[in-house]
Order: C-alpha cells, then sequence, then structure tokens
C-alpha cells in the first residue's frame, strides 16, 4: 500500500512461500517477504523498512509526520514484536497447543483495546487522517479478525471494525490486492502498481 500510494513502479515478483525461488534465496537469506531489491543492490526485507523508503520517495498526505513518528514507531514496534506473536498463536493455534486457541485471542486483544480506545477519540490511530501506523498495522488486525469473523464481528471494538471495513473497502487497499501467479525464472516481470 505505500509503494502504491507513493506512486513508485516496482518489478514484482509474486513468490508462495512453500515454493521460494533460488533467486529469492540469493537477494535475502531470510527468505521471508517483502524484500525489496534496489538497483545499487541494496536490499530491504523488512515491512516497516520498506514502507519508510516509500515514503522517503514520495509523502503526499503526510503519512510520516515529524510529531508522531516516536509515537507511530512504538505503536507499530508494539504491533510487530508483540502484537503479531499473538496473532500467529492464535490463528495457527494447532502448532501450539500449551494453551487454547482462545487464550491466545484473549493475548491478542489487548492490542485490540488499545486500538479500539484510540479510535474512539479519533478517526485514525495517530488523529484525524489515515497515517503510517494505520496502514502499517492494518494487515495484521485483518488477519486477526479473519481468523473468526463472526466472533469480531460481535466484540464491542465497534470503532476498530468501522477502521477496518473501512481500510479494506479503501481503492488503495483494492488496488493492491490483485492476484498475481507465482513467478518462475524466465517470466515476465509485473510492474506494480497498475493502478493507485
Amino acid at each position: 500500500m505505500a509503494i502504491a500510494y507513493s506512486g513508485i513502479t516496482v518489478e514484482l515478483r509474486e513468490v508462495f512461500l512453500s515454493n521460494k525461488p533460488p533467486s529469492m534465496l540469493r537477494v535475502s537469506p531470510k527468505a521471508t517477504v517483502p524484500i525489496l531489491l534496489l538497483p545499487d543492490g541494496r536490499v530491504i526485507d523488512e515491512s516497516f523498512d520498506v514502507m519508510r523508503w516509500a515514503l522517503d520517495y514520495r509523502d503526499p498526505d503526510s503519512w510520516w509526520r515529524a510529531h508522531w513518528r516516536d509515537e507511530a514507531t512504538k505503536l507499530v514496534e508494539e504491533n510487530d514484536f508483540q502484537f503479531k506473536t499473538h496473532l500467529d498463536h492464535y490463528k495457527y493455534s494447532e502448532r501450539f497447543p500449551a494453551q487454547p486457541k482462545a487464550y491466545y485471542r484473549e493475548q491478542g486483544e489487548s492490542f485490540l483495546s488499545k486500538l479500539e480506545q484510540r479510535l474512539r477519540q479519533q478517526p485514525y490511530l495517530m488523529g484525524e487522517e489515515l497515517s503510517f501506523s494505520d496502514v502499517a498495522i492494518f494487515p495484521f488486525v485483518r488477519q486477526f479478525a479473519f481468523v473468526d469473523k463472526s466472533w469480531f464481528d460481535r466484540t464491542p471494538y465497534e470503532y476498530l471494525q468501522q477502521w477496518l471495513d473501512w481500510l479494506l473497502g479503501s481503492p488503495l487497499f483494492l488496488c493492491t490486492m490483485t492476484k498475481y501467479p507465482a513467478w518462475k525464472a524466465g517470466d515476465r516481470l509485473v510492474a506494480f502498481p497498475t493502478t493507485a
């Protein structure tokens, strides 16, 4: 979403993590996505850093405003390093039999409650306008919600639900959700974004 928003065109190679191409492993032995290979050979392989790179290039609506950078970074780090662990345990609870699935969901709810409180005060996580934090955190809330969407829809997270629904229907999100076939050596590269 940050790449599409910034207006940068990149060559896209869609991969399935169950069948990682050797070219991907050569670029980043870490073998996680996203991986951004820059023309000068530098590799960026963390979503946070890819977003920052895109916004450093162009940030027309000031998603990365100086006055909220520290707060935004802390919120995204809590998402990435704590909430994501609870999300993974909840989403893949069969891999973590030490606790029931509901336990992992409850652990994740502490972060959902924090987001709900912020959104009760303002339409977006950092204030009156969409920001870096919204776009960085939204995919993880989306995953958490869709583990059991009927449960999520019954929760008291009214403002979080509205925020999620708005982002799911946003043109920026919809233009980034195009499904591409898995890339293999010799395939023509896809230019992304095709629209924004």
